[in-house]
């Protein structure tokens, strides 16, 4: 191992290792629902990351949703979500996960949600209730992610000091309008030499959870490397994407979404929908997909792998073949799967072999890709900080 990609791993490892790394998804739940196309029948994987499309695929009524992620942080967070639902009224429940305040939140944590929560998730909220009872701070600055969101509001109100137009670009009624804010008063602005050199640090990438090898596929598929991609991502939302309903980025610069603004799960008609029963279609797991997938006895039919590939796909690539040969062995028929990558292309999806039949073989014969559709709601993403995205039906 080269001493930079040592150095690089070591940095990965310290922001993340003990901590909560995503208080929100950033991943578009209105595409995936296209791309899926969920039937009561239907039996999900979905990476937790910060839970808000587990509770949004729940709302489509498929038979379950399996939250699987390694970090038992991200479950916690989801728990806690599903704790808040069965148990709190919506006007408490958007104030916590809308307004990422809740005043008394440690009152009401003892009160009203600990005690449905499992083990380890009491002991994580335990001690980190508080950061939902901050008069200042946001939830959604907290985290690793809401680190960087919080130093780059910093940024735009403290030191080029664009906050007035940063919300009226937020609350712009029409794309020409957007395009008139951001190319008039914020984008000379924002993009300093400061904020060209901070995009450009393995720290800043590491802390918003872009692992060395997504960076390498950015920097050797994107023509410009990775702050001009980061760059063009950003403009393509703020010039070509309305905002009135991107709740993404409005919780990334305000730290709060609005009513109208903000996740499906946070929705009033949908809470209640979640509270009468859709939550428990929703279970938490803490292990790998693999390690997952091993255990469980029955098949899944839908795939949400978010970009983690891009993560296995250098030097873990052997996990990413065992992860592969455990995603067919559970493949229901008619199976389908759906990913992201931080790059132009998966070439290293195309390297990955697994025992079929006895018989090892690569994957892509029996991955039926549907590009069109993909591309087609792929432009369409309010998060837009993704290269690419992926539907293919797995035929194991």
């Amino acid at each position: 191992m080269a001493f930079s990609d040592w150095v690089n791993r070591r940095i990965f490892t310290t922001v993340h290792g003990n901590n909560l790394v995503y208080n929100t998804c950033w991943e578009d739940p209105r595409l995936d629902r296209v791309a899926l196309d969920l039937s009561p029948d239907d039996n999900v994987l979905v990476i937790t990351s910060a839970g808000c499309n587990s509770l949004d695929y729940a709302l489509a009524e498929p038979n379950h949703v399996n939250a699987v992620d390694m970090n038992p942080r991200q479950n916690a967070l989801l728990d806690l979500k599903m704790s808040a639902i069965r148990n709190l009224e919506f006007d408490d429940f958007f104030k916590m996960f809308g307004e990422g305040r809740l005043p008394g939140a440690k009152k009401i944590y003892e009160q009203k949600l600990r005690a449905s929560l499992p083990a380890w998730s009491q002991s994580f909220w335990d001690k980190k209730i508080k950061w939902f009872d901050h008069r200042k701070k946001s939830f959604y600055y907290r985290g690793t992610s809401g680190t960087v969101a919080r130093i780059i509001c910093a940024y735009t109100d403290n030191v080029i000091r664009v906050r007035p137009h940063l919300d009226a670009l937020l609350n712009a009624e029409t794309i020409e309008e957007q395009r008139e804010i951001y190319e008039n008063h914020l984008q000379k602005k924002f993009w300093s030499s400061l904020m060209k050199f901070a995009m450009n640090r393995d720290t800043t990438m590491s802390m918003l959870g872009v692992p060395k090898a997504q960076r390498k596929q950015i920097e050797t598929q994107y023509e410009g490397g990775l702050v001009k991609f980061i760059r063009d991502c950003m403009e393509s939302v703020f010039l070509d994407l309305p905002l009135k309903d991107n709740y993404f980025w409005r919780v990334y610069m305000n730290g709060a979404y609005t009513r109208e603004c903000c996740p499906e799960y946070l929705k009033e008609d949908n809470f209640k929908k979640l509270k009468g029963g859709l939550v428990d279609k929703v279970t938490t797991h803490t292990d790998s997909v693999q390690g997952f997938l091993e255990k469980y006895e029955g098949t899944i039919s839908r795939y949400i792998l978010l970009d983690h590939m891009d993560w296995l796909s250098d030097q873990f690539f052997p996990l990413l073949e065992s992860e592969w040969q455990a995603i067919f062995d559970r493949a229901a028929p008619n199976a389908r799967a759906i990913w992201r990558s931080g790059g132009l292309r998966t070439d290293f999806i195309e390297q990955v072999q697994v025992n079929q039949n006895g018989q090892i073989q690569n994957i892509s014969p029996s991955l039926s890709y549907n590009e069109s559709l993909a591309n087609e709601l792929h432009q369409k993403d309010r998060v837009h900080t993704y290269g690419s995205f992926f539907i293919a039906d797995i035929n194991a």
